[in-house]
């Protein structure tokens, strides 16, 4: 216990930095719940909705979409290959899914009234559906880490029960995931002539959805390849890179389906507008879709740890940017004023990010996230090392 105290309390950079983050987004809050939105946002009734909405909730929700995914691959599809990088891939999108409802309570005018969703139902309401599906999901998600837990309390009766009701939970989360994850999209339909038409669509949700498998996958890429350097933990290189080749499907289908969906809807000439939508909307296209399939369909970036690494941050660069073009960008034109996210509300957002990441660095250390297995790697991994594919990207 004493080491683990040493440990803990023995300070290094990061430490200290994160110190920093938690002190001001302690304070930030505590001026958020004494002052209002109005003294730590930029938010108005005419924008009330930023930051906190289009990052810490709709990027928040869909960066922990890996974990309804691999498990589907797993348990459903039966590829009991994925097995060992199951845990952590859970453990990312349940700290992701209590992150968001935490975001949520600083967001909300009222936040003592979020328990009104359970007794006071509104089936007609996107929200209402979202609400239930992120309280059940979360719920389904602890239940799919419980056994990490138990295992180091060497709980076996309740471990033998969580782990014969897995398949159920499984399909419940996929249920409960695919179901907000495309409502979150379908919340946009309302607001048709609010939102520039380059992000509005009537296949929003469908947009939503699979994005989000896409940035699902990248996030189980990023994580592992951070895991094995900060952790020093076995990184399933052959695992991961297979990733990477579904990721090139996904996106190639999301990709068509974007520019096939403003052809249809004579939208075409829009993107060849003269203005700073028009040119964010290519950055985002280009940043999560054209350069991450470009890269990934190579052998030799797929099968290099850094050239995976480096798409995968692609992939998930241009899903935020998506996130924020639709919540932010595709609504400022026609509500008027001009939003940019206060110091404060940019605090919050590094607060809940640092909790995240304190929390997976304590769960790694101290709980058996993270299967005993010996990698194995094929001789064809081992031809592109990391100098070489610089050397390869200089070259004219």
């Amino acid at each position: 216990m004493n080491r683990v105290i040493e440990r803990l309390l023995k300070p290094t950079f990061w430490k200290v930095v994160a110190t920093v983050i938690f002190i001001l987004g302690i304070y930030t809050i505590y001026i958020r719940f004494t002052g209002g939105l109005a003294a730590v946002t930029n938010l108005n009734d005419h924008f009330p909705w930023g930051l906190w909405i289009g990052f810490d909730i709709l990027c928040g929700v869909g960066m922990a979409a890996g974990g309804f995914t691999l498990c589907a691959i797993v348990y459903i599809f039966n590829i009991k290959k994925f097995k060992p990088i199951i845990r952590p891939t859970i453990l990312t999108a349940f700290l992701g899914y209590l992150l968001v409802i935490l975001a949520l309570l600083i967001d909300l005018g009222r936040p003592w009234a979020i328990w009104h969703a359970i007794i006071m139902w509104n089936p007609r309401s996107v929200m209402f559906e979202v609400a239930w599906c992120v309280m059940l999901y979360t719920t389904v998600l602890f239940l799919e880490f419980s056994p990490v837990i138990l295992e180091k309390f060497n709980v076996e009766k309740i471990l033998k029960v969580i782990k014969a009701i897995t398949i159920p939970l499984v399909v419940i989360g996929i249920l409960l995931s695919t179901l907000h994850q495309s409502s979150l999209g379908a919340l946009y339909l309302i607001v048709p002539t609010k939102m520039h038409p380059l992000w509005y669509s009537t296949n929003l949700p469908w947009f939503f959805y699979l994005s989000a498998i896409g940035v699902g996958c990248a996030m189980i890429i990023f994580e592992s390849y951070l895991s094995a350097k900060a952790f020093k933990k076995n990184l399933e290189f052959e695992l991961v890179s297979d990733i990477g080749r579904w990721i090139v499907v996904v996106m190639s289908a999301y990709l068509t389906w974007r520019f096939m969906d403003l052809l249809l809807n004579d939208k075409l000439n829009l993107l060849f507008v003269n203005s700073v939508e028009t040119y964010l909307f290519w950055l985002e296209i280009l940043i999560g879709a054209i350069i991450p399939i470009v890269l990934l369909s190579q052998n030799k970036i797929r099968l290099n740890r850094l050239g995976l690494f480096i798409s995968a941050c692609f992939v998930i660069g241009g899903f935020l940017l998506n996130r924020l073009n639709v919540s932010v960008t595709s609504l400022q034109a026609t509500a008027g004023v001009s939003y940019f996210p206060s110091v404060y509300e940019i605090i919050v957002t590094l607060f809940l990010v640092t909790i995240g990441v304190v929390i997976f660095n304590l769960a790694v250390q101290y709980l058996p996230v993270y299967e005993k297995t010996k990698e194995t790697i094929p001789v064809e991994f081992e031809i592109v090392t990391d100098e070489e594919l610089r050397t390869e990207t200089i070259k004219p």
